[in-house]
């Protein structure tokens, strides 16, 4: 049951910081001033993740000092939780990214539009996501090598990131209710899609070259063949297997169902092209979430490469 627990946080801290860091930073690259405030509802959004991002660290803490321990996660175990914040990178990381959640978090509520704000929660919440990568394979090696893994899983999380929170802004921008749609939301949302695809593209590439560097590290080429064979095997499958659709979905909104929306909005009658892009955002975003579960489970057991 505490493992569960434990996924289940992690899952879900994953989930809210990539929403932080990566919606300040759409509305920095795909909005412009009051497009930010009127467009969609960002502070509201920014805070809630920051303040959540600040509760489940919180409990992460306790469920992982109570996990290495060996002790129930309630009562909690103040030895334990002490012995994690103080003896060990885990413990400066996550004290870390509890000071950079309440900078972001301050940095929200002052922002509105304003860039300046936005790129304060936007640095914070990038430092605070940075951080996860000490909770999972990325700190298990040591020396030159451990560097890169570390870099690696910091690169990896913060391409993650961008793509959780640019999928979170365009739903938001197409989900607007019909009555509140106007020429200008149109306009905006097109340019939004469009503009992400350039951001897109640097995105799936970091993604690509992290994760091959992640896998050469947790897996090792030897190891390849017994994947299916093995938990952790199939579920880093299913995590590939998903990646690769989110490929196609991105692939099919940048080269077939943005030039359509924008072919709509000019004849205007853009009901079904909005459609289609909602339908198309959504299955993404449900993509995108159950790789972040899968990542959660993933960290919480041993990779292949550890038993060599």
């Amino acid at each position: 049951m505490g493992d569960w627990s434990l996924i289940g946080v992690r899952f879900a801290l994953y989930l809210t910081l990539a929403a932080l860091f990566g919606l300040s930073a759409f509305s920095l690259y795909g909005l412009r001033g009051r497009e930010r405030t009127d467009a969609l509802a960002l502070r509201p959004w920014l805070i809630a993740s920051a303040g959540l991002s600040l509760l489940l660290s919180a409990a992460w803490v306790v469920l992982m000092a109570s996990s290495m321990a060996g002790t129930p996660a309630w009562p909690i175990d103040r030895e334990a939780v002490g012995a994690l914040l103080t003896g060990s990178a885990i413990g400066a990381a996550w004290k870390l990214r509890m000071v950079m959640l309440v900078g972001a978090a301050l940095a929200a509520l002052v922002a509105g539009g304003r860039g300046i704000w936005l790129g304060a929660v936007a640095l914070c919440s990038a430092a605070a996501l940075a951080t996860l990568a000490w909770t999972g394979h990325g700190a298990m090696d040591e020396a030159a090598m451990g560097w890169v893994h570390l870099i690696a899983d910091i690169l990896h999380l913060m391409a993650s990131g961008a793509w959780v929170g640019a999928l979170l802004g365009l739903v938001l921008l197409v989900l607007r209710p019909a009555t509140r749609v106007d020429a200008a939301h149109l306009g905006l949302t097109h340019r939004a899609l469009h503009g992400f695809g350039a951001v897109g593209t640097i995105v799936v590439g970091t993604i690509v070259v992290t994760g091959l560097v992640n896998g050469w590290m947790l897996v090792g080429i030897g190891n390849l063949a017994a994947l299916p064979t093995t938990l952790y095997g199939q579920l880093l499958l299913a995590k590939l297997a998903l990646f690769a659709a989110m490929l196609g979905l991105a692939s099919l909104n940048r080269f077939r169902l943005t030039p359509a929306f924008e072919q709509s909005i000019a004849a205007d009658d853009h009901g079904g092209a909005l459609a289609a892009l909602r339908t198309s955002l959504a299955v993404e975003t449900a993509c995108v979430v159950a790789i972040l579960g899968l990542v959660a489970w993933l960290g919480t057991l041993a990779p292949p490469a550890s038993a060599m």
